[in-house]
């Protein structure tokens, strides 16, 4: 029956996890970079009329991507949701497990022992104009304190504080890890980060992305602060 099974993911880290477990859906977002695949808009604004015309079996959202009137609008619709939510490493083993059972798929997972702390504070930016990084109860943080990294905003009362210049201005890390997504950080914005720390692009996907490539993500990450570490700044 699962092998039969007709699904629509409005998650990425879904998206590509069902592909690594050998299952393709009829449709998912354009964030899931899968353009063989029917796209049924954004993860904050789903083609919800598309999604009921394909009747899938099954649509799955996650409640920290998704927004809440669309999850609502496909039940209304009579379509089966499942919801899914990830804000830590420990949540990846027990939510993948609930898919994994729906699609008879063997799923083992671990995110290994949490690194010693390296003695390292990181500011993460996700966003800018206005500037936005992570906080409490979000994946980033989990993954990023599992490997001994000690996060700016990991406190916060807010997932994703939104920032003013000014008090960008007077963080003092001891580095700034900026991702490639959501924000497309890169080259150009080298200066600008330079001016809060010493500045290292990392891969957002490893990141933000969880599931199929929580494993390696962690080793790449890990082999990439441990390069930070090194460095004399």
């Amino acid at each position: 029956m699962a092998e039969q099974m007709t699904v629509v993911s409005l998650v990425p880290s879904v998206t590509e996890t069902l592909i690594a477990w050998g299952i393709e859906p009829v449709a998912c977002t354009r964030f899931c970079e899968r353009p063989e695949i029917e796209s049924v808009g954004g993860t904050k604004d789903p083609d919800v009329e598309a999604i009921t015309a394909l009747a899938p079996d099954l649509v799955i959202v996650d409640r920290e991507e998704n927004r809440l009137e669309d999850y609502q609008y496909l039940l209304g619709r009579d379509l089966t949701v499942k919801a899914l939510h990830v804000t830590s490493l420990s949540d990846v083993s027990s939510q993948l497990a609930q898919l994994a059972s729906i699609f008879d798929v063997e799923w083992n997972y671990s995110p290994g022992p949490p690194k010693a702390s390296r003695n390292l504070t990181a500011f993460v930016p996700i966003w800018k104009r206005p500037w936005m990084t992570i906080g409490s109860r979000t994946y980033g943080v989990s993954l990023l304190e599992h490997l001994g990294v000690e996060v700016l905003f990991s406190r916060s009362n807010e997932s994703y504080p939104a920032l003013t210049d000014e008090v960008v201005s007077t963080l003092s890390p001891d580095i700034v890890l900026a991702p490639s997504e959501p924000y497309p950080f890169g080259k150009r914005h080298f200066k600008d980060l330079e001016l809060i720390a010493p500045t290292f692009f990392i891969d957002g996907q490893d990141l933000f992305w969880w599931g199929s490539r929580t494993a390696d993500a962690i080793q790449r990450l890990d082999a990439q602060i441990e390069t930070i570490t090194q460095k004399d700044f």
